[in-house]
């Protein structure tokens, strides 16, 4: 049994994609995961379950469509990736409200990208992450999920430093 830590994308987020927490627990039980616990209400999802990586997230991107009708996307990673991801970052963290983690949804092919950011603002791609740094905060920063799925051509979600953390703690 491998435990997961399972990212939705634009869940919850300004009124959208409205999704109560319980009644995505109770898909994912439906769906055979266990101990399926969820964190916040923006699609953070700790679960246990002897499939697939890949599998894992087509079948909770497909049961999501199908029972709410909303096509997110979904990443998964085990404990020990989001380990490995909290442990590679190159940024303080002195104020964790200013640095983020972008998962992506395969490893990036390039990792020098050029994007026009505010000077301060600064970013390193390692595999399949990316982290964010922005002193000044992410309210006017260029570095969006947005422009990182066009750059890298992928899929991802990200969550502020303090998520990341937490979601680690409850997943161990």
């Amino acid at each position: 049994m491998t435990r997961y830590i399972v990212l939705l994308r634009g869940i919850n987020v300004s009124g959208k994609n409205k999704l109560p927490m319980q009644d995505l627990r109770e898909l994912l039980s439906e769906l055979g995961y266990e101990n399926v616990q969820t964190y916040i209400q923006s699609g953070n999802i700790i679960l246990d379950s002897e499939k697939e990586k890949l599998v894992l997230e087509k079948e909770i991107k497909v049961g999501i469509k199908s029972k709410f009708g909303y096509d997110v996307p979904v990443i998964a990673r085990t404990v020990k990736s989001i380990e490995k991801a909290i442990q590679g970052n190159p940024y303080p963290v002195d104020n964790e409200k200013v640095v983020a983690v972008i998962f992506l949804s395969k490893v990036a092919t390039k990792t020098d990208v050029e994007i026009n950011r505010a000077e301060e603002d600064q970013f390193t791609i390692l595999e399949d992450v990316v982290y964010i740094y922005c002193p000044n905060g992410f309210g006017r920063s260029k570095l969006t999920i947005n422009v990182f799925e066009k750059k890298l051509n992928v899929s991802a979600t990200s969550r502020n430093w303090r998520t990341t953390k937490k979601l680690l703690e409850l997943a161990q």
